[in-house]
Formats: C-alpha cells, structure tokens, sequence
C-alpha cells in the first residue's frame, strides 16, 4: 500500500501569502507615492494658482449700473432726470406660497392681477434667491398701505432705486423719448458687458439717439458668495481687505437741447384737443426750438413700469398717441408749397413777376372738360403771381404747373429738402414724397400706370395727389426760405456735457446745400407775397397777423383727405370730421431777419388760415417776447 499524499501544503500556502502581501505593499506604497505627488503638486507646486482660483469661486463680481446723464432745455430747465423711488422686490426662497403672495399683494392693489401669472414665471426662471421685481416705482401711498401691512408678507420688501422721471410728462414726450425695460430686442442690439446692471434703455426720440452719450459706463463691485452663489456678509476686517477695490460707473453725459420748454408748452396748449403737430425751428442754424404731436402721452408710464393691457389700450389707440407726427406722419402739403413752387417757375421762365390770370374759379386742360376747381368759388379774379400767394389762387398755379412740368417741380422742391429725410438726431424719421415722372415708372408695375399724365401735374402744383412731407420737412423748407435758401440741418442736441467735470461740447450747425435761385428780386418778391399772407388787407391769414407787433409772413394750405366728386360742393358741417381736410400754416418772423419758422399741421382741422395760423402765431409771439401768457 502506497504514501498517502497530505490534504494541506502548508509551505505552499506561506510563501503564496508571503507572495501577496508583498504585492499588495509595492502597490500600495506606489498608490501612496502617488497621492503624495498629487498633493505635493497642488499645495505646494500649484499652490498659488489654485488659491487664485479659490478666491474667485468665493468672490462674485456684480456690476454696477451708471447713472443716466440728464437732459435739459436751451434754457437749463430739467426735461428728464432721475429721481430716487421705491421699487417693490419679491425673494422666491423666502416665501412658502410665491402664488398666493401675489394674490394678496394684488388684493391691496399693489400689483395687477393679470400680472400674476407673469411674475409666477419669473420667479420660477432664475436662482430663488435673486429678487424679482413686480414693481418699478411705488407712490407715497402704495408705500404706506404696503408698510401697513409688511409683516403678512415675508420675502417682499422695497428697494431704494432711481428711476427716469420727465417733469414735463406729455408736453416733452415725442421730443425726449422714453426709457423702458430692457427687452430681448434690445439685449441683440446692445453691448451685454456695456448694459450689465442696467434695467432700462432708451426706446425713442432723444432717449434712443443719443442712448451712448446718456448711458455712462458700467462699473462693478466683488461680493463674497457662498458654494450655491448666494451673497454672504464679510466676517472679518481681513477678509474686507482682501477684497479688489469697487470700481465705480462713470455717469452718462448731460444733453442741453435747443428745445425751449415756454415755447414747447405754447404750441403744446394751442394744440390741446386737437390731432396734427407743431415744429419750430432757428432758420439760422437748424436747432429746433418746439416739435410737438398731438395727441401725446405721459412717458413717466413706460420708465416706471407699464402692465400689457395699459401698453394694448395705448397702442390700440385710434388717435394713435405713440405716433410722432411731427416727424412721421406725411401729409398732402396742400399750397404751402406755392411759394417754393414760385421760385422755381421764375427760374425757369415758366411765368414773371408781371404775368397776370384772370381767375374764373376752375381751370381746365385744353381738349378737356374736366374742371380743376379753386378754392375759391366764384374766383379771384385778375391775379399777378403776388396776389396768387397772397390770396392762394389755385387757378394760377394750375395755369404755370403745365410750363414747369412735374420733373421741374421735383428738382426744386427737392432742394427745399422736401421728399427725404432732414437728418434730424432722432430715429425713425419719414421720407416723404415728391413725385417725378421717373418716380412713377420704379413705383408701378403695370405699364399703363407708368405713364405720367397732365392732370397729375396740375393737381401736384397745389401740394396734392402724390405729393407727402412730414411737418418737420415744412418747418425745415420755410426756415430754408425765410433766410433765401441757405439751408441747415435740423437739429436737437444743441450741446453735451461731461457729468463729472463739466466740459461742455457745442454741436456746430451744420450747413447743407443752397436752394439753386440767385436772383434776389425773386426771393424779395416771393417773401412780401408771404408777408402779405398775414399782413395785407386781402391776404388769406390777415386775421391771424393785422394786429402783430412785428413783421411776420407764411402761407396756408388745405389739404384733401378724400375727393369730391366733380359735380358736388365741399360741406364741412355734412362730412365726418376725420374726413375733413387737413390744415396747414407754415410762416417765419421776423421778415427781414428770421429767428423762427414753423409748420402746423391740424389733422381734419379744413382751414389752414382759419385754425393753423393762429397757433402759429402764438408760437411766434412767445419765442420773440410779446405773449402775454404766464408760463
């Protein structure tokens, strides 16, 4: 019987456990190597640039919103500034129920309640820490019936903040502009960096041109924030000056206007009730003295905050108060362009100044039965070019536009700055239109509406048909004439200011090209029929201008907002009033040295002479110091 081999090996089992603990020590002193490497690499190789990097996960850095510059009249009264407000601020993570907080602070009227669900949506969106704003600016009311009533509602509180405020509200309002929220739009247009803190920008008029000057540049400051980004308080006095300096915004400049706020409330008031606009302007150097449309609105709205359905009343708004008339609405200019129109016919020889025309009241093309009517009925009788401004004749013109000619007419008018824009400093402005034979044919598809007819000519010789300018390009035309065609680009910034030092920057006039008539007789003649406009016994404006204290001179207009048929008469009381004509004033003073010209336009007012020059001249008497009205 054979050896029975062993059941255990013991010394094979030694040596294989020998054999691992080995393995495991060598592995486990190279892991420790390792890690001792790695922190010898992190605390002492890389030790600084990590407690950089420490330092600014601990260090946030919030900008700092600049202080938007202000703005200011020729005469240094405040058009807009800003003015410390309350704004009401809701913390989501304090509040349990962040819907039924904003039930109750509607019930007290604090907010809308159409305006839950969007405020509900912002909470939701950002960090619940970050405070939302419900509202901008709160009156001394709202803030008392909240302080009232503070302790019922945890995490809402007010913030001190200052807010845009236009003294003069609706007065100023299509002049200054606006500053709103900020919209998305906005942020795809703007600079982030350059806006970061900064809730409002400028949205029209003055507020949106001139939004780099105004705006000033951020600044920022580093505040200690804890691992979920939430700001925490500095404990210790070494923490404080381990902190980088603030680096404060720098202000936004202050804009002086050229507007004059006694003559912008003038033409404001006279034109209370009414739909249309007002421009005044120095014939001298283009600054704009008043530019008013009407109706207007109250811009403090849109800065301290405006609900969707208060923006959807105004914007639906049949008398479309948002819309600036004065520098886009275009309308017929009727015949105040009759004096421009005059000019060019002497240059061409399409008439002089000895012609005369005998006015029966209607005047009709050779070959042609149709009647081109006067506004005068019965006529005027026999007229030399003079008494055709004067006294408005249509006949007249209707009689000389065929030896003028549309193309002619186009040329000329054109240097008047009529049928493009003025390059006004301010957005949006409308071109108008003065139509050409060449103008047509881009205009029309169809060739047979590519053909320029006769009739066409005649009726775009009293400012109709196709003929459109704005109020600002009359005011401007007039101004060119009142001075014998030197003409100035209009503006409103008349000067900016440093906030901080007070260096004041003067913007030049900037001149633009003459009106191509050099013959001074011409310019003599066509101004004294102006004059006579306001200041003869048979001129259309007499009663308007007999009893001023200086020389002034202008010329009306009608103009049509739908067409009477040939065979029916022009009822005023029979039509509704937004089919009434259009009327129009356009007039400088005083005559032999201007220092105004100004455009009015009365949407369905019918009487130039009768309703838009009297407002014309109470903008006149006020900027050359003889109005009795007490501003």
């Amino acid at each position: 019987m054979g050896l029975i081999a062993p059941i255990k090996d013991l010394r094979s089992e030694k040596q294989l456990f020998v054999a691992r603990v080995i393995l495991s020590s060598v592995i486990s002193i190279i892991l420790l190597g390792i890690v001792i490497v790695r922190l010898v690499q992190l605390q002492i190789l890389d030790h600084e640039q990590f407690a950089e990097q420490s330092q600014g996960n601990r260090i946030r850095i919030e900008a700092v919103p600049p202080t938007r510059g202000l703005i200011f009249d020729r005469n240094g009264r405040v058009l807009a500034e800003n003015l410390p407000a309350y704004q009401l601020e809701l913390i989501p993570e304090q509040i349990p129920d962040v819907d039924d907080t904003l039930s109750r602070l509607a019930r007290i009227g604090l907010i809308k309640e159409e305006d839950i669900t969007r405020f509900n949506a912002l909470a939701q969106s950002g960090p619940r820490f970050k405070p939302v704003t419900l509202r901008f600016h709160l009156t001394d009311d709202e803030i008392a019936r909240f302080a009232v009533q503070r302790p019922r509602f945890p995490g809402v509180d007010l913030q001190p903040r200052l807010v845009r405020h236009y003294p003069d509200g609706e007065l100023i309002a299509h002049a200054i502009g606006y500053v709103g929220a900020l919209s998305t739009t906005d942020l795809q247009r703007l600079d982030r960096a350059a806006y970061a803190g900064t809730s409002h920008t400028g949205k029209t008029g003055v507020e949106h041109f001139n939004e780099d000057l105004l705006h000033g540049d951020v600044g920022y400051q580093q505040v200690v924030t804890n691992a979920l980004g939430r700001q925490v308080p500095i404990e210790t006095r070494d923490a404080a000056a381990n902190l980088p300096k603030r680096v404060s915004p720098a202000p936004g400049a202050n804009l002086h206007l050229s507007l004059d706020l006694n003559v912008q409330r003038v033409a404001y008031e006279q034109m209370a009730g009414r739909k249309g606009a007002v421009v005044a302007i120095d014939p001298n150097n283009g600054e704009i003295l008043a530019l008013v449309s009407m109706p207007s609105f109250n811009p403090n709205a849109f800065a301290t905050g405006m609900s969707p359905s208060d923006y959807s009343a105004l914007q639906g708004n049949e008398d479309r108060p948002l819309f600036n008339r004065a520098v886009l609405g275009t309308y017929p200019p009727g015949s105040t362009i009759k004096p421009m129109l005059s000019l060019a016919a002497l240059e061409v020889g399409a008439t002089n100044l000895t012609r005369r025309s005998v006015c029966f009241g209607w005047y009709s093309l050779p070959g042609s039965t149709h009647r081109y009517r006067d506004w005068q009925p019965g006529g005027h009788g026999e007229v030399d070019l003079h008494d055709a401004i004067e006294q408005s004749c249509d006949v007249y013109f209707y009689e000389i536009s065929r030896d003028i000619g549309i193309d002619t007419m186009h040329q000329y008018l054109t240097q008047f700055g009529l049928g493009s824009d003025t390059g006004l400093d301010m957005a949006g402005e409308a071109d108008g239109l003065v139509p050409s034979r060449e103008w047509k044919r881009q205009a029309f598809r169809e060739r047979a509406d590519q053909v320029w007819f006769p009739g066409e000519t005649i009726i775009a010789s009293i400012g109709q048909g196709y003929m459109l300018a704005t109020p600002l390009q009359l005011a401007n035309a007039v101004a060119a004439l009142s001075i014998r065609g030197q003409r100035y680009r209009p503006h409103l910034v008349a000067a900016f200011e440093d906030s901080v030092n007070g260096r004041r920057t003067i913007i030049a006039p900037e001149p633009l090209s003459r009106v191509d008539i050099d013959k001074p007789f011409y310019w003599d003649n066509i101004l004294n029929a102006m004059h006579g406009v306001l200041q003869s016994p048979t001129g259309t404006a007499r009663a308007a201008g007999l009893d001023a204290p200086y020389d002034m001179a202008g010329k009306s207009g009608t103009a049509q907002v739908f067409t009477v048929a040939q065979d029916e008469e022009y009822n005023e009381e029979e039509i509704e009033e937004r089919l009434r004509d259009h009327a129009l004033f356009v007039s400088f003073a005083p005559l032999e040295e201007p220092e105004i010209a100004v455009a009015v336009i009365v949407e369905n007012g019918s009487s130039g002479s009768r309703i838009a020059a009297p407002i014309a001249r109470a903008v006149m008497d006020q900027y050359l110091g003889y109005s009795d009205v007490e501003l």
